[in-house]
């Protein structure tokens, strides 16, 4: 039988949910003990092989391959997993949980002080992460990977505000939503794999260019935030 042929699709979620049944395979349905633990320890080794081979591969490894290198047959996987996308899904969540997130920058420090912080702190993130992101492509439309992007985005773009209050607090509303645009965009997932893996650089060099990237967006949101509030009180001035 083809690998193909062992792939269904359209079932987006996996049969035993994460809220019923975690990375250790618990679950609330009631079986005899014994049972219990085999099916733990099936699903536990079904995500463990998921994750070692994408890691290794950057790539979402099939149905097949999966159940080989967990040493289990496929059918196991379907009865713990509906498809290959709810597979992926689930395997996401667990690393994702496993991603230690460091301290944020506090926005008492000096500028360059967190601009070093917030840089360092996402690259340790997002190196780890790249093999699954680059894994994530062929299921770019499943509905839950798209919520989990939009929230991760939204939770670095809190940690920009954050870090940068008192930068952010010195322009006015649309050069704020601009600046974070910026920020988000420069210092992305994505930007971070075209560094890293297109254009081959170092973990050293490609956080030097987001250091680089950062303080120059920084210092010209500054500088038009300044002119445009002289210009303001000119203004005024003029009026009066």
């Amino acid at each position: 039988m083809s690998e193909a042929a062992v792939q269904p699709r359209g079932n987006a979620v996996a049969q035993t949910s994460e809220a019923d049944m975690g990375d250790t395979g618990r679950s609330d349905t009631i079986r005899p003990d014994g049972r219990n633990r085999r099916a733990a320890e099936t699903r536990r080794k079904i995500i463990a092989a998921a994750k070692a081979m994408i890691a290794e591969t950057s790539t979402a490894p099939t149905v097949v391959a999966v159940a080989r290198r967990a040493d289990v047959s496929v059918r196991s996987v379907f009865q713990h997993f509906g498809d290959v996308e709810s597979l992926f899904v689930t395997v996401m969540d667990s690393i994702r949980r496993e991603l230690v997130m460091p301290q944020p920058a506090s926005s008492d420090r000096p500028l360059s002080a967190r601009i070093t912080t917030v840089v360092d702190n996402m690259a340790q993130v997002f190196d780890k992460a790249v093999p699954l992101r680059v894994a994530a492509g062929q299921f770019a439309n499943h509905p839950a990977l798209i919520e989990r992007a939009q929230t991760a985005k939204q939770e670095l773009r809190d940690a920009t505000f954050k870090a940068f209050a008192p930068e952010f607090a010195m322009l006015g509303e649309p050069a704020r939503e601009e600046l974070a645009d910026a920020i988000g965009a420069a210092l992305s997932l994505e930007a971070w794999i075209v560094l890293r893996r297109r254009d081959g650089l170092s973990y050293e060099r490609a956080t030097a260019v987001w250091r680089l990237t950062l303080s120059a967006l920084l210092a010209q949101a500054l500088a038009a935030g300044k002119v445009e509030t002289t210009d303001a009180t000119t203004e005024t001035l003029g009026q009066g």
